[in-house]
């Protein structure tokens, strides 16, 4: 009968390295950069729901670009409908948060440190926030108390991390980006209720 043989125990040292192997992606062990950021958010209530790494540009703003403006859009889609199109890679477009009518849900697609697609001005991307507002620019019944009170905390926050003057000057429209042929966020969203629950946030 052929002896058993017997497996040599693992030293303290061989255990540590293995845990810390395991901690590893996979995608470094096998040669391939990752593309995307770790699943965290710049806002805590905020959820992840990440865009096409295809549809922004990687960054480290505020070091590499100031951020000096946050830009209000509105969606012309529903809040699901805009996710998956930020997801899409052949949509080539995204922006960094999108708030939900219903109830102001945040989702963050963009990392604030990352450069979204979403103002049409590359000089104005590199500078901003974009945020999208589900709904339609003359369909006022989208927004929402929620929606409005929502987003004004996130911009008040984002105007503090960043040092932007919380007024009309750097709380812009997409419409008012130079070159911009959108119309949104329209004329029925109220600027005066906005700018001043941002500054009560």
């Amino acid at each position: 009968m052929e002896r058993e043989r017997t497996a040599p125990v693992p030293t303290r040292r061989r255990l540590l390295m293995g845990a810390a192997l395991a901690t590893v992606p996979y995608a470094l062990l096998s040669g391939k950069r990752a593309a995307a950021r770790p699943q965290t958010v710049d806002d805590p209530s905020a959820e992840w729901q990440p865009a096409s790494t295809s549809n922004y540009t990687r960054s480290s703003r505020p070091t590499a670009y100031p951020v000096d403006y946050v830009v209000i859009h509105v969606t012309q889609e529903t809040y699901a409908d805009t996710l998956d199109i930020f997801r899409n890679p052949e949509k080539q477009v995204s922006a960094h948060y999108v708030v939900r009518s219903s109830d102001g849900h945040l989702a963050q697609c963009v990392s604030e440190a990352d450069i979204a697609w979403h103002a049409g001005n590359w000089d104005y991307n590199t500078r901003s926030i974009g945020i999208e507002h589900e709904g339609w620019v003359d369909r006022p019944e989208y927004f929402t108390n929620a929606l409005y009170e929502r987003s004004a905390r996130l911009t008040a926050a984002i105007c503090t991390r960043y040092g932007i003057p919380k007024d009309r000057a750097h709380i812009i429209a997409h419409h008012e980006v130079p070159g911009s042929d959108h119309t949104d966020p329209g004329p029925l969203w109220d600027w005066t209720r906005y700018i001043r629950l941002v500054n009560f946030a």
